[in-house]
């Protein structure tokens, strides 16, 4: 890839209006709008989803692989998410979600599910053995991750050293299919079935290890309409497909994966608000005693991802019902630990908000802000099409915008200019 951090979520500008509800719900401060219409600043962007979830005009969307991606390969292997099975009513056996899979298409299956209760164990391995760097934050939900990256520094050492389920999944699947059939790599298609476009930019350009193991990524709501007519033929079979408990499918939802871990000290917040409320106080050292961090940054986990089709409160309800008459777990670690199962690389800092090239330069920009700051009015209305005041006043330090674009501003600059006119 030509750059190193490509965004899933991205603007339609023929259909934004030039409101500000992404430029005030975006965690990051990545929106302005600029000459009425909204911008992304992609370096700060996190791809959470909240511009897509709060647009009233359908501006913002996620793009993924369509569902045609299928066809670039001679067998694929589907990848479904723990949420996807919440998707549907009164199911009460995922072997259902399954076989329809299969129906639609698929030539197999493999839910990240089974691989998320490997991740359990595998996590609950390595924070025993480095208690003393704990509490360890879950990299599950890559939104969190890019968030501590560019915003919490200080954290990065905290991070767990254990890939996601999707990855380990993805890798575990590929190899698997490549005994069973005997095609090359590049002739088999992982494809993950995702819920939220921060998973799909983590395939596009991911964190802490070189290349995906996942070949595509559609979202849930593609695939959701396309399945629904398979469902009945499935409901007919009886073939046992599916390969994970209560564990696994917990994680689709908030405090999934940490009660999977099986710790007694443990603090688990979905939203990203909560989030970053979470991060604030982890980085002052307000949290004593903590063993694990889980943190989602959509409302109630990944059951409230932006590509799904049930309201996430509901998802999350019929994931419990599911789980009532499942075995706790299906799948423990062997001696030989799947591949994939640790991230390779350190995740680096990226400083995208710093204002200067050194700690001089952005000590004088810095001070340049403040002063700014008190020639605005304070208010954070957005009217400029930045967030707030001081987002403005970094704005025009960057040389992205300038003081008249504060309507406050203008209107004084204005009336200052006429009663000169009238003095001449």
């Amino acid at each position: 890839m030509e750059e190193k951090y490509t965004n899933s979520v991205r603007l339609k500008e023929d259909l934004c209006k030039g409101c500000i509800h992404c430029v005030k719900r975006c965690p990051t401060q990545a929106i302005r709008v600029r000459n009425g219409k909204a911008r992304i600043i992609k370096q700060f962007c996190i791809d959470c989803g909240e511009c897509i979830r709060v647009c009233p005009h359908h501006a913002k969307k996620a793009y993924y692989d369509p569902l045609s991606v299928m066809d670039n390969y001679k067998y694929t292997v589907a990848l479904p998410a723990p949420s996807f099975y919440a998707q549907f009513n009164n199911l009460d056996d995922t072997n259902i979600v399954l076989r329809a899979l299969k129906l639609m298409g698929f030539d197999d299956v493999y839910e990240v599910s089974a691989a998320a209760e490997l991740v359990s164990e595998l996590s609950r391995e390595y924070i025993s053995k480095h208690k003393e760097d704990a509490p360890f934050i879950s990299t599950a939900c890559p939104s969190v991750v890019r968030l501590i990256q560019v915003r919490f520094p200080n954290l990065l050492p905290h991070l767990l050293k254990v890939n996601s389920p999707v990855e380990i999944a993805a890798s575990e699947a590929k190899r698997i299919a490549m005994e069973k059939t005997g095609l090359a790599a590049e002739d088999i298609g992982v494809i993950f079935i995702s819920p939220c476009p921060a998973k799909v930019t983590s395939v596009k350009s991911p964190l802490g290890y070189e290349k995906s193991a996942i070949d595509a990524v559609i979202a849930i709501k593609k695939v959701y309409p396309k399945i629904l007519p398979y469902m009945l033929k499935a409901c007919d079979q009886t073939d046992e497909i599916s390969n994970s408990g209560i564990i696994g499918l917990s994680w689709g939802s908030s405090g999934g994966e940490a009660s999977g871990l099986l710790l007694d000290s443990y603090l688990a917040a979905d939203g990203i608000e909560n989030v970053i409320k979470v991060l604030e106080d982890l980085e002052d050292q307000k949290f004593t005693n903590l063993e694990f961090i889980e943190l989602n940054a959509c409302s109630g986990g990944c059951v409230g991802g932006v590509l799904q089709v049930e309201n996430p409160y509901v998802a999350k309800a019929k994931l419990k019902s599911m789980r009532k008459y499942m075995p706790v777990t299906k799948n423990r670690l062997s001696e030989n630990y799947p591949q994939n199962s640790y991230i390779e690389n350190e995740i680096e800092y990226t400083p995208v908000f710093n204002l200067g090239t050194n700690f001089a330069d952005g000590l004088k920009k810095m001070e340049q802000v403040e002063q700014i700051c008190q020639r605005l009015p304070g208010l954070d209305c957005g009217s400029c099409g930045a967030p707030t005041c001081k987002a403005l006043a970094e704005d025009i330090v960057r040389g992205l915008a300038k003081e008249q674009d504060c309507v406050y501003v203008l209107r004084d600059f204005i009336h200052n200019m006429a009663k000169n006119l009238g003095e001449l």
